[in-house]
């Protein structure tokens, strides 16, 4: 029998997809189920960046704090490059993830020249109480290439590699003195802050030397004569000056959560900051006694046992702040798992704070195993690295899906990152204590 022929029009309703024809009853109706579905489905697949107004708010909400995933991303390549129970699938994955991080920091050194350039809101963004201190990770992301470049590319006998390390490494020593001598001066004459809103992104611009400085003892596993000397001692320079006023920051930091508790959950990660500074410190401190070791009874023979004794001081040195980095690692983690348990925490760039200090923290444990021998270092390492490489993945998939819509960049998130570009006298100070609807201690996206 045939379906019934529809003869009143007033019932008939119109649907998605098929604007202008009615509504097709029982049987007819199930025909068109198939293609009414598919075009249901087609109206949530959204084009990239829907939730922006334009285009050019890419580069209008491009902010230093991308730079954390370059951070992230290299030290996962070069972990999983020199993991510890050596297997070759995982070099090549390292390799890879390198590689990528190179394609992301040329990329995002791109967007931010562009910005800078075209906006010129340069002298803002450094007056900026959190925006200023995210300039320090340009640098840090910078020596992960650089180190990603010597222990990769070294093996295959490239000559021009010790030359471009070196090159590469001027100018991350340019870029680290820079944010360790000008941002925390800025911040004290030119920002309004308090304890209360005080924030682990305080180490951000300090901790470069000691980024700098283990990069530097990488170049200079790649020279001789001079130039590794000339090295030598400028990473000897710049590690000690990163760890003192790293070490004199991490005290105030700890005081401001004794006194005002934890962050709130939006800056919840940022807790672990101040491990990657510890981290980092034993790590490097190690690797410049190695090429103390390897230089000094020739470079300066009138200083009897030099080598040998910076050797033994830095792996010394480094056992004691890796103990101390253990006591932070364990207080950060707890902090994040107590937050979760009370509430959702919503994704931000914030999140890349986990990868870098745990990555810092397993290149102390990869050193350590190195000079000592001991086994206990070398299965810490593994599990460290493991954990980076799983965080890594989560991460970056949730990047990717938040800034392929738009999120991390829409013009709510830029009203968070930046001063207005002329503020009145009357609220230049309200503008640098918080910036337009910002909320306290919370890491910009």
């Amino acid at each position: 029998m045939l379906p019934p022929t529809v003869t009143d029009y007033s019932e008939i309703t119109l649907t998605a997809g098929s604007r202008g024809f009615p509504e097709l009853p029982s049987s007819a109706s199930s025909v068109h189920g198939a293609a009414t579905d598919v075009s249901t489905k087609k109206r949530h697949i959204h084009r990239p960046m829907h939730k922006l107004d334009s285009s050019s708010d890419i580069v209008r909400g491009f902010s230093p704090a991308w730079f954390t995933t370059t951070m992230g991303t290299g030290i996962t390549g070069i972990l999983l490059y020199n993991f510890p129970y050596r297997w070759a699938p995982l070099e090549y994955i390292g390799m890879a993830i390198a590689l990528f991080n190179l394609i992301l920091y040329v990329l995002f050194t791109v967007l931010l020249i562009w910005r800078l350039v075209r906006y010129r809101d340069f002298y803002s963004m450094l007056l900026h109480p959190q925006m200023s201190m995210l300039l320090g990770t340009i640098p840090m992301g910078l020596c992960t290439v650089i180190i990603s470049l010597v222990i990769m590319i070294t093996p295959y006998g490239a000559p021009w590699v010790p030359t471009l390390a070196l090159v590469l490494w001027c100018i991350a020593v340019v870029l680290s003195v820079f944010s360790y001598l000008v941002i925390p001066f800025t911040a004290i004459t030119h920002q309004k802050q308090t304890l209360e809103q005080a924030n682990a992104t305080m180490l951000l611009p300090v901790v470069t030397p000691v980024v700098a400085a283990s990069a530097g003892a990488i170049v200079c596993s790649v020279h001789d004569g001079g130039a590794a000397t000339v090295i030598l001692f400028i990473s000897y320079i710049l590690w000690a000056m990163g760890v003192g006023l790293s070490m004199m920051i991490t005290i105030v930091y700890l005081v401001r959560l004794t006194v005002f508790k934890l962050p709130p959950k939006e800056a919840i990660v940022s807790v672990f900051i101040p491990l990657g500074p510890l981290g980092q410190s034993s790590y490097g401190i190690q690797l410049l006694g190695t090429q103390a070791l390897r230089l000094f009874p020739e470079a300066l023979p009138h200083i009897n046992y030099l080598g040998e004794v910076l050797y033994s001081t830095g792996f010394f040195m480094g056992l004691l702040i890796w103990s101390l980095a253990i006591w932070w690692f364990f207080h950060a983690l707890y902090s994040v798992i107590y937050t979760r348990a009370h509430g959702q925490v919503p994704f931000s760039l914030g999140w890349w704070a986990l990868i870098f200090p745990v990555g810092t923290f397993a290149s102390s444990s990869s050193a350590l195993w190195t000079v000592s021998g001991y086994t206990v270092f070398r299965v810490f390492n593994a599990i460290l690295n493991s954990i980076v490489l799983v965080l890594w993945v989560l991460i970056m998939a949730n990047t990717i899906r938040y800034a392929w819509t738009g999120e991390l960049l829409k013009p709510a998130s830029i009203g968070q990152l930046e001063l207005q570009d002329k503020p009145s006298s009357s609220d230049n100070e309200d503008n640098l204590e918080h910036g337009p609807n910002e909320q306290k201690n919370q890491l910009p996206v």
